[in-house]
């Protein structure tokens, strides 16, 4: 049975409830907790920093899964993984050295993924296949929660499949956007390792029944 991953984002999350929330998703038997950094340049909308990532890193076990999609991601590297990240993701459209950039993240002693926009083509990530722990392929254009998601978004994902099998890469295929119990399995058999949802998951009436939903796709 393939190991699949459920990273629940806050984004869509109620940030006057956050500390619950979190909670809720983690004794739904969550695996991560997927952080969304916005800075109003690279995305149109604003979200939080290091500090908030700060606060709930004292009351959660999760694996911290921080996005960046933020311009300039090298300056925020060290804020980011001292403030108790698992991972960081920058996207490939943020940097003219992503080797290097991939490289300042790893040598934090954490992980270090790659995430492109659905425009963006998967050969702008194909030479750091083998550096990378994640691959995020988002399946809406980022800023905000809500999304549908982009049904050309699962041919990206079985290429990129492809890709990992052929060169033997142990990389782990994540997709962001629009994720639902109605398309996470035809998701999950393009090749998707870890499924990111917002708002399916935290406007739900029932928090823990939805993380268990998309969990069951992933048994299947």
């Amino acid at each position: 049975m393939k190991n699949v991953m459920v990273a629940p984002s806050i984004l869509s999350a109620d940030f006057s409830m956050l500390k619950n929330q979190v909670e809720l998703v983690e004794k739904a038997n969550a695996d991560w907790l997927h952080l969304d950094i916005m800075d109003g340049h690279f995305v149109p909308n604003i979200t939080f920093g290091p500090s908030l990532i700060s606060s709930l890193r004292k009351h959660s076990s999760l694996f911290f899964d921080s996005h960046l999609m933020i311009e300039q991601p090298d300056k925020y590297i060290k804020d980011f993984a001292e403030v108790g990240s698992d991972l960081i993701t920058v996207h490939v459209e943020t940097t003219k050295h992503l080797h290097r950039l991939i490289q300042s993240i790893k040598d934090y002693g954490i992980k270090a993924g790659v995430a492109l926009n659905p425009a963006t083509p998967l050969e702008t990530v194909q030479y750091v296949l083998g550096e990378v722990d994640l691959i995020l392929v988002m399946s809406v254009n980022p800023g905000f929660g809500g999304q549908k998601f982009i049904e050309n978004s699962l041919e990206k994902i079985r290429t990129l499949s492809a890709w990992k099998k052929k060169g033997g890469y142990a990389f782990n295929i994540q997709v962001d956007g629009g994720i639902s119990d109605k398309n996470a399995q035809v998701i999950l058999e393009a090749g998707a390792d870890v499924l990111v949802a917002g708002s399916y998951i935290f406007n739900s009436q029932n928090i823990s029944e939805a993380v268990q939903s998309l969990k069951s796709n992933c048994a299947r």
